[in-house]
Order: C-alpha cells, then sequence, then structure tokens
C-alpha cells in the first residue's frame, strides 16, 4: 500500500463508519488510523506526525465540535474534516468557522471524501512550502547588517527614499546605497525579487514600522 500520500485519522464511534473509510481511503493510497472516539485519539494520537484528521460531529462524550477545540489547544496542527450526519449541518458549518476545513454529510460520497481529503493534504503542502520560502527568507536577510534590514523594511512598507531617511536620520543617498547593498547581498538584479525575501520573511508591515518609529514626512522640498 502507498502511504506517501499521508495519514489519515478517522473519529467517528460506529465502527461501520471507520471500516468503510478506513477501505475508501487506504484503496486511493492513505494511510489510516482508525479512532472510536476522541479520548483514544487523543490519548494515542502522535500530533508530531503531520495527518489530516476526519471527526464525526455526534459522538457520546466530547463531540466532534469539543473534540476540535481541544486538538488546538493540545497543538493538534491538523487540518480537520467534519462528518456530518442529517440534521447535524448547523453543529458542521459552526466547525467550520471555527477552523475546520471542509464537512461531509453522510452517507459520504467517495470522490466527495477523495476531494476533501486531497484538499487537506494540499493544504499541508502549502504551509510547508510557505516556512520553507520563510525560513530561506529569513537565511537571506541574515547577510544584511540591522541597519540596511531596517531601510528594506521601509521600502517594503511602500515608503519613498526621503520618508525612509527622514524617519531613520539619514540621508536620502545614504538610503540609495543601503537599497544597493541590500540587492548585491541578497544576489538579486530587480527590486521586485528583493521585495518578494522581504515579504516572505515577514517585513513591509506598516503598523510595527509605526509603532517603531516616529513618521513625520518632510515636507516637499526640505
Amino acid at each position: 500500500m502507498a502511504t506517501d500520500r499521508g495519514l489519515v485519522h478517522v473519529v467517528d464511534d460506529e465502527g461501520a463508519i471507520r471500516k468503510s473509510l478506513d477501505f475508501l481511503l487506504t484503496s486511493a493510497g492513505y494511510e489510516v488510523m482508525r479512532w472510536e472516539g476522541p479520548e483514544a485519539f487523543l490519548k494515542g494520537a502522535d500530533r508530531m506526525q503531520q495527518a489530516c484528521a476526519m471527526i464525526d460531529v455526534r459522538m457520546p462524550g466530547i463531540d466532534g465540535f469539543e473534540l476540535h477545540r481541544e486538538m488546538q489547544r493540545q497543538g493538534f496542527d491538523f487540518p480537520v474534516i467534519v462528518l456530518s450526519g442529517h440534521g447535524d449541518i448547523a453543529m458542521a458549518v459552526a466547525a467550520m468557522q471555527a477552523g475546520a476545513l471542509d464537512f461531509l454529510e453522510k452517507p459520504i460520497d467517495r470522490q466527495h471524501l477523495l476531494d476533501a481529503v486531497g484538499a487537506a493534504f494540499e493544504t499541508i503542502r502549502d504551509s510547508e512550502n510557505k516556512f520553507e520560502r520563510e525560513n530561506r527568507a529569513k537565511t537571506l536577510l541574515g547577510r544584511l547588517t540591522s541597519r540596511e534590514q531596517e531601510v528594506l523594511d521601509g521600502l517594503a512598507c511602500g515608503y519613498p527614499n526621503k520618508t525612509i531617511a527622514y524617519d531613520l536620520g539619514i540621508s536620502s543617498r545614504t538610503v540609495e546605497v543601503y537599497r544597493a547593498n541590500v540587492m548585491d547581498k541578497l544576489g538579486v538584479h530587480s527590486f521586485a525579487n528583493a521585495l518578494r525575501i522581504a515579504f516572505a520573511a515577514g517585513l513591509g508591515s506598516e503598523q510595527r514600522w509605526l509603532s517603531e518609529h516616529t513618521l513625520i514626512p518632510p515636507s516637499e522640498g526640505a
């Protein structure tokens, strides 16, 4: 069985549902772990292994909505797909508003199931790619001096050289020098590429800039 497509936790108190979902998912190449209830899942699942969780809304004891909240409290960073029976749509929607990725109404359509699980793992891959881009960008920013990072931050906020110069207490010409240094150290040939790195590393927050600097733009001609 190919398990490289990811692990899916199925949490449902109905054995027949667990067995059916196991069959559908494993036949599509997923690894499946079945849990008969929230308590067993919270106790036995490895929160550090990337996975997707399919949880039933109505279960004895802790229901699916409470389970999702408990997962968030305990650090289970899994995309969640809610399984809903007839009459449970309102609760399923509430769970989605709390962060669930999707909900599937029983009886579950095979294609809808696979589409939902595929979307869940696409979310995980997107998060990984974003994390990798952020780490790479932060590594590149490590090549810059603190002042060069400040100048890049101001540029990423959309401020002109004159405003950045005023705010940092340097000349506009010095800002231009720092900007050239930034592009050279980052190994980019266009300002747009420098900005992409800045944004990936978390720079460009005008709110943060305003909280850290006294931004009083100079008058024209000053």
